[in-house]
């Protein structure tokens, strides 16, 4: 049986509340009789009542994080940073999957608050602005991570994406490519919203129509296969660069073009987001468009462990990075 403050007073010889004041360090207790107790109590193999603790504080040291799925390697550094965070602060993570459903997201942040965690965080979340009013009512904080709705929530952390994309493609322009196709994620309507959009702000910046032939947004079971569904059609349509929604999606081009024996980066040349560890061991290695995955986890769990401490906070928005590497190149006429 575990062993109780109970059981410790019995062998100190003193009273529950004496042992109890003693192993908080309570001056109120000589620092004689604290050292004794504190000692016995290490002795004797005690381990303090999380449970109990909780009660009492009201708190119970716990932040539960919905993820959209373990499989996704994007999600690794963002949960990474998080954790870091919280554990120098003394906190621990628990981890549910949502697998990309605001349905499932919002049913896990029912779940989480019913175990009495003491704040959300929401990876790619759909819930902002589909459950906001739910949201306001939950009694504890709620922090997302690129938010996937239109709509403002309170608390969140988000990447530039507009800001990334035009990264890409003002790249790709100054390679010499004027007929760049756009491969989007329906799935993910504000990024993907953002993303275009800054596919199309670079394009009209520098006076190039905006083709609607070049965007695709095929659906499809995963962003491996989303991204081999529009070569033959970019192809026929003279395309000689393209701009992925994300790695993965850059990835099944990738495999796509090999199938089909197209030469990347001479014939054409591709650009991803988010710089997963993947992106740099295909062939060719995938350039791509760096989000602050880790950054962007240790801000969540930050602002988190501020809303908990009563204090205000501020929506984050962090600026992306250009990666260079093999798959893009110079056109060639």
């Amino acid at each position: 049986m575990p062993v109780t403050i109970k059981d410790i007073a019995k062998t100190a010889g003193v009273s529950h509340t004496t042992v109890s004041r003693a192993l908080k360090g309570n001056p109120a207790i000589s620092l004689e009789t604290r050292e004794r107790i504190q000692q016995l109590a290490r002795h004797m193999g005690y381990v303090p009542s999380a449970v109990a603790q909780s009660l009492l504080s009201r708190r119970t040291q716990t932040i539960g994080m919905v993820i959209t799925t373990i499989a996704d390697p994007f999600i690794v550094q963002v949960v990474e940073g998080a954790e870091q965070t919280a554990q120098e602060a003394g906190y621990s993570v628990f981890l549910s999957s949502s697998h990309n459903s605001p349905d499932r997201e919002m049913a896990v942040v029912e779940t989480f608050r019913r175990r009495r965690v003491d704040a959300i965080i929401v990876t790619s979340s759909r819930v902002g602005s589909l459950y906001s009013s739910q949201l306001d009512q939950i009694e504890i904080p709620v922090v997302l991570i690129n938010n996937q709705e239109e709509g403002e929530y309170l608390h969140s952390v988000a990447v530039d994406d507009l800001q990334g994309a035009r990264l890409a493609v003002e790249y790709l322009l100054t390679l010499g490519h004027r007929r760049i196709g756009y491969i989007g994620a329906t799935d993910r309507p504000k990024s993907n919203g953002r993303r275009l959009a800054g596919y199309r702000a670079a394009l009209t910046q520098c006076g190039h129509i905006c083709d609607p032939a070049l965007v695709l947004s095929s659906a499809a079971d995963s962003d491996i296969e989303r991204g081999g569904v529009g070569l033959e059609s970019f192809l026929a349509a003279g395309v000689t660069a393209v701009f992925c929604y994300n790695d993965l999606t850059a990835i099944g081009l990738l495999l796509a073009c090999h199938q089909h024996r197209v030469a990347v980066p001479q014939e054409l040349s591709v650009v991803g987001f988010d710089d997963i560890d993947p992106a740099l061991y295909t062939t060719p290695s995938l350039t791509t468009i760096r989000q602050p995955r880790l950054k962007l986890g240790q801000l969540a769990m930050t602002m988190t462990l501020d809303l908990l401490k009563g204090q205000e906070t501020q929506d984050q928005i962090l600026p992306c990075e250009l990666i260079l590497r093999e798959s893009t190149s110079q056109r060639i006429p």
